[in-house]
Parts: C-alpha cells; sequence; structure tokens
C-alpha cells in the first residue's frame, strides 16, 4: 500500500468526551460500491448529533450507534466537497461536480455516499457554506412546517442563536411570522440581524411569561413541558427538537409524555424527529441562491484541530454552525 492510497481521518474507538476518544490515524480511502460515489470531503459540518454520538448517550442510542463502540469510526455527518469517483451503476452524479450531504464519515479526506444522498452544489456557494446546510437546515425546514408557521404568527425560537435556530429564524421570518429568539446576550444582534423582531436573553429573562405564541420551537431542551404549554397560545403548537434529557433514555420520555398528553391540553405538542431529504436541501440551496437565507457559520477550524472544534460544540453554546476545512476549494 502506497501513501497514496491512504488518508487521513478522524476516529474514535470508545465512547465519551472529544479529547480523551477522539485521535487522527491514517486508514485506506474508500472505494465507492454498487450505486455509491466517492467525495473528496472539503468541508465539514458539526451538530449536536455529533457530541451524542460521540459520548453515547442517551445511552439507549447505543442500540444503533453500536456496542461497546461505534460502528462507524469516522465523525462527521455534515460534509461538502468534489466527487471524485463513482461506483457501477451511478447515473444522476459524475466526476467534479460539487456536492453536499448529511452522511456518515465526514471527518475524513474522502467519504463513500449512496448516489441518492448528495446534492448538487451551484459553483456560487462555498463548500463550507454548503456543509453547513443539510442537517441543520432541513430540521429547521421541518420544525417551521409542523409547525404551521405563518403570516401573522408569533414564534418563539428557543435556542435561536444555534445551527438549528439560525435557520429556524430566517425560515419563519420569511413565511411572515412575528420572530422572538431566546439566546444569550452575545448572540442578540446576530439573531435580530436574521430576521427576528424581538430576542430574550435567556439569562436575564423567563420566555416563559412573554406569551402567548402561537408556535414554539423548543431547540434548547432545558425547560418542561409544563413551562413550554404556558407560553403557547390556547390553539397554538410546540415543536420539541432536541436530543437533550435523562442520560439513559434521552428525550424519549419527554416526546412520549408530549404526544399522550397533546389530544387533553388544546394544543399541538408535536416531537420532530428529522429526516434529510435530497430534494429539501436542493430546495434550501434555492433559497440561498436567491439571497433570502444564509448559513450562519460561527467559526471555522482547520482539520488538524477538528478535536477541538468537536470539543467546542460539546459546550454547548456554539453560534450558528462550526465548520471543519479539511482544504481549500
Amino acid at each position: 500500500m502506497t501513501v497514496s492510497d491512504l488518508m487521513r481521518a478522524l476516529l474514535q474507538d470508545s465512547y465519551g468526551e472529544a479529547r480523551d476518544v477522539l485521535a487522527f490515524d491514517d486508514i485506506p480511502v474508500p472505494e465507492p460500491g454498487e450505486g455509491e460515489v466517492r467525495v473528496r470531503v472539503h468541508a465539514a459540518a458539526l451538530n449536536a448529533a455529533d457530541v451524542y454520538i460521540m459520548r453515547g448517550r442517551p445511552t439507549i442510542g447505543r442500540l444503533a450507534f453500536g456496542l461497546p463502540r461505534p460502528r462507524q469510526p469516522i465523525r462527521g455527518q455534515d460534509l461538502a466537497g468534489v466527487v471524485d469517483a463513482v461506483g457501477p451503476g451511478v447515473t444522476r452524479l459524475s466526476v467534479g461536480d460539487r456536492v453536499a450531504a448529511e452522511g456518515d464519515g465526514a471527518l475524513a479526506e474522502y467519504a463513500c455516499l449512496k448516489e441518492a444522498l448528495p446534492v448538487r452544489v451551484a459553483a456560487s456557494l462555498p463548500l463550507a457554506e454548503a456543509a453547513a446546510v443539510p442537517l441543520a437546515g432541513v430540521t429547521a425546514l421541518q420544525a417551521v412546517r409542523v409547525g404551521g408557521v405563518r403570516s401573522g404568527h408569533r414564534v418563539l425560537v428557543n435556542g435561536a442563536a444555534g445551527g438549528v435556530g439560525s435557520f429556524a429564524v430566517q425560515l419563519a421570518a420569511a413565511n411572515g411570522a412575528e420572530v422572538t429568539g431566546v439566546c444569550g446576550a452575545r448572540n442578540a444582534e446576530t439573531v435580530l440581524s436574521l430576521g427576528a423582531a424581538r430576542v430574550i436573553d435567556y439569562a436575564a429573562e423567563d420566555f416563559v411569561g412573554t406569551g402567548p405564541y402561537d408556535v414554539v420551537v423548543d431547540l434548547a431542551g432545558n425547560r418542561t413541558l409544563r413551562e413550554l404549554r404556558t407560553a403557547l397560545a390556547p390553539d397554538g403548537t410546540l415543536v420539541l427538537s432536541s436530543g437533550n434529557g435523562t442520560p439513559m433514555m434521552g428525550p424519549l420520555w419527554r416526546n412520549a409524555a408530549a404526544s399522550l398528553t397533546s389530544p387533553l391540553t388544546g394544543r399541538r405538542l408535536r416531537p420532530l424527529l428529522a429526516r434529510t431529504s435530497r430534494d429539501e436541501v436542493g430546495y434550501l440551496f434555492s433559497r440561498i441562491a436567491r439571497g433570502d437565507l444564509r448559513p450562519l457559520i460561527g467559526r471555522t477550524y482547520p482539520f488538524e484541530e477538528a478535536v477541538e472544534a468537536l470539543a467546542h460544540v460539546s459546550e454547548g453554546h456554539a453560534r450558528g454552525k462550526v465548520v471543519v476545512t479539511l482544504r481549500e476549494e
């Protein structure tokens, strides 16, 4: 095996915190199989989901992630890059296409993905920005749709300065809603610039008593269902999209309670398990091209500092998206 047959990747062989369980190594460059394309990764965007998988929390998630260690050793789920090889049966994509996708193993120099996943990226959109869109952007889009956000609605986004929240604020405002964003004081101007009409500093004011709101999008997972219902109008909708909860079960009990009690309260309590689709990522890219949506990138890290990037996201207060750059365009 020659040096050119190897690639650099960020690997994990046990569950825990970033600085304890992540390390770089050289591993074989993957070959695309039937219906797969290989992407030369230029940028990878990090998400809260990466932290949950890295920690193996909630513990029940290990049934899917892998026991006793992650089944997929390469962290990262959102990537953008250039197709550099195609497997048998691939017809939609070609070598040289600029693409972005949600796919496992983003923090590596190359990644193989099913052809159905990647979306072509226009030449006008930097790949670092494209990487920030798939998981967070689609989660926000689905949250706004599940909430039925429309013109005239009063909408509260709890966690407005984060990766998903920054998209949700923009999408809700574009639908004509009056958006209130909940975030820290240092991010207030940023959230206002995204289209929020008002910002509540969670350290200085309790948003629960500031309603009623037609829609509450809870991305922080730091308030009880009772408190969140209090903020809703009598016929309002609560959208729950957070992995926070108990160490063992995560948000499962909370989401189950929301589904069971929703018919009894007169309010709609809607847990959201977002599923990224190529069409919805493409739709978001079209909005970005029109100029009425933009990825908010709070920090970028070079590939060699990817462990620190994940440690930063693990702290839970990242502004917008955190992007790791592997190559210059």
